[in-house]
């Protein structure tokens, strides 16, 4: 895609600034609409002059407002990881449900659901870290290892031929320790367990996450240009790579312990973000973590609308979108880089 807009920095601060505008109005929607409707009215009184003996105010601070802030989180950081990780390895396909990524973190829940099911939610969370890492170990290494050396198409297509074995794995163990119930939420993809201790847990990570993201965003610029004019830069690939890498795996691990596998939010979000702000990831990465956080509050919004009063797995509406937008990508990327 090419950039559509290469004007200055104030159109493109503008439109960030009206889509966390419309993202704001998302969550407002997410928080009223329900299984039973809370006018805005309302909505604005429980938040800001919240009185507990009011049934509706609970309902919006307990339940829909810690929700629809995580829907929020959780979309930014898949963006910003599928933005990163775009950028480092100059491939148009990358994303963490597409890498794999997702998958190993939903395999290290899996093994803690079925071997250490007392574990504390912070332990769940520091398990589906090390999961994703293994993961992306793996499909590193197995790509870089075939002939020719590791190329863009490579590389997605070891990811997705591990993310396919691991979800395999994960489904055994499942179906033998009989937990099919709490694994579904997790491959379906899914907002419903969304509280207050977890909205503290993403903006915990969430923090270190983005901050590496942003730190290392003018390098992954220059990366994004081929490894060899960066090197001709002076500047460190290796350590932008482990950064990166790093980042993503606290943005996608902390993410997937709370709502699953949602896929394809870090695929469609960057070239999104791409098209309207152009190549240099100083815009991207920020760009990145709006839209995705307004994409993800929306998808949610509808997952409990379209077939009220049952929700849909938001992780269903999510591949609605993105398995086209997949098949597009990967019928014009090529063999080459992007």
């Amino acid at each position: 895609m090419r950039a559509f807009i290469n004007h200055s920095s104030t159109l493109k601060t503008f439109i960030n600034i009206i889509t966390f505008t419309a993202l704001v109005g998302a969550i407002a929607l997410s928080v009223s609409y329900g299984a039973t409707k809370v006018p805005l009215e309302t909505v604005w009184q429980a938040v800001f002059r919240f009185q507990p003996e009011i049934i509706a105010h609970q309902v919006v601070q307990e339940l829909r407002l810690p929700r629809a802030i995580a829907a929020a989180l959780i979309g930014a950081f898949l963006a910003v990881s599928g933005a990163i990780m775009q950028g480092m390895t100059r491939n148009p396909l990358a994303s963490p449900s597409i890498m794999g990524v997702t998958d190993g973190a939903a395999f290290a829940l899996v093994i803690i659901l079925a071997f250490y099911p007392a574990v504390s939610n912070l332990g769940g969370t520091f398990a589906s870290l090390i999961g994703a890492g293994i993961a992306v170990s793996i499909i590193f290494i197995i790509g870089s290892m075939s002939s020719g050396g590791l190329t863009p198409v490579k590389l997605a297509l070891a990811g997705v031929a591990i993310g396919a074995l691991i979800r395999s794995i994960s489904s055994v163990i499942s179906l033998h320790f009989q937990l099919e119930k709490e694994i579904g939420f997790w491959m379906a993809g899914g907002l419903d367990g969304a509280n207050w201790n977890a909205v503290k847990l993403l903006t915990l990570f969430g923090i270190i996450g983005m901050l590496i993201a942003l730190f290392i965003s003018k390098s992954i610029t220059v990366l994004s240009l081929g490894e060899d004019m960066a090197t001709g830069l002076g500047q460190n690939n290796t350590l932008i790579k482990i950064l990166g890498i790093f980042s993503v795996l606290i943005l996608t691990g902390i993410s997937v312990s709370i709502a699953g596998a949602v896929g394809f939010i870090g695929l469609i979000i960057p070239h999104i973000a791409r098209f309207i702000m152009g190549k240099d990831y100083r815009w991207i990465i920020p760009s990145s973590a709006i839209f995705g956080a307004l994409l993800l509050v929306l998808a949610d919004l509808v997952s409990r609308l379209v077939n009220a009063p049952f929700e849909t797995p938001v992780g269903a509406i999510t591949s609605l979108i993105g398995v086209p937008f997949f098949l597009y990508l990967a019928r014009n990327s090529g063999g080459g880089s992007k």
